[in-house]
């Protein structure tokens, strides 16, 4: 079973700003691309910092003279990396109370942006996509069953699995499979149990 990282989801060309980017460039910014924040970046394109929507709004309700990303910036930059699964990316932004994170690569040079929005679209997935891979990757894969041996329904990223199994050991397992499997909104366990030695 593969899961999606952070670099399946990430916004690969990040708009970026430098220090000495002005408050209005950076305001144009954020309307033109639509979006709550824009990294800032070093000579060498490593995030130092992160200025938002929220920051703009400080320096004009506070005492502030600052009228660039260095003095506007929230930093150091909180980051992520492309190999990061969803949930510690998620930890990280409901840590931090930030919506978008740069992403970098080894070298810490930015190479995208993640924002919560990116990781809500995982539940987005069509039910069909999430049906094909219990049926392919949990069931005949990972569990060795026949893909027939089980009912999968999938609607609106709720999985019901439906059929008879001859170990009651496997029920656990395979819900415990279904769960991890991206965009499963919850699982309903219908199956039956039956010992397949003669009584």
């Amino acid at each position: 079973m593969r899961h999606r990282t952070i670099a399946d989801l990430m916004t690969p060309v990040a708009v970026a700003v430098q220090p000495g980017t002005a408050f209005k460039e950076i305001a144009r910014l954020l309307d033109e691309y639509g979006i709550t924040a824009v990294p800032v970046i070093d000579d060498e394109e490593r995030p130092i910092g992160v200025v938002s929507e929220a920051d703009l709004l400080r320096r004009q309700t506070s005492r502030t003279t600052a009228s660039t990303a260095e003095g506007l910036m929230s930093s150091p930059a909180i980051v992520a990396e492309p190999d990061w699964s969803v949930i510690r990316a998620a930890k990280v932004m409901e840590e931090h109370r930030i919506k978008r994170l740069p992403v970098v690569d080894r070298a810490g040079r930015l190479t995208g942006v993640v924002s919560r929005s990116d990781l809500l679209r995982l539940f987005l997935r069509r039910d069909r996509a999430i049906q094909e891979e219990i049926l392919e990757d949990v069931l005949t894969h990972t569990l060795g069953l026949s893909p027939s041996a089980l009912t999968v329904d999938v609607t609106d990223g709720r999985v019901t699995l439906s059929g008879t199994v001859d170990r009651d050991d496997l029920r656990p397992v395979l819900l415990r499979l279904c769960e991890s499997v991206d965009g499963v909104v919850e699982v309903a366990d219908r199956l039956v149990y039956e010992d397949p030695t003669p009584s």
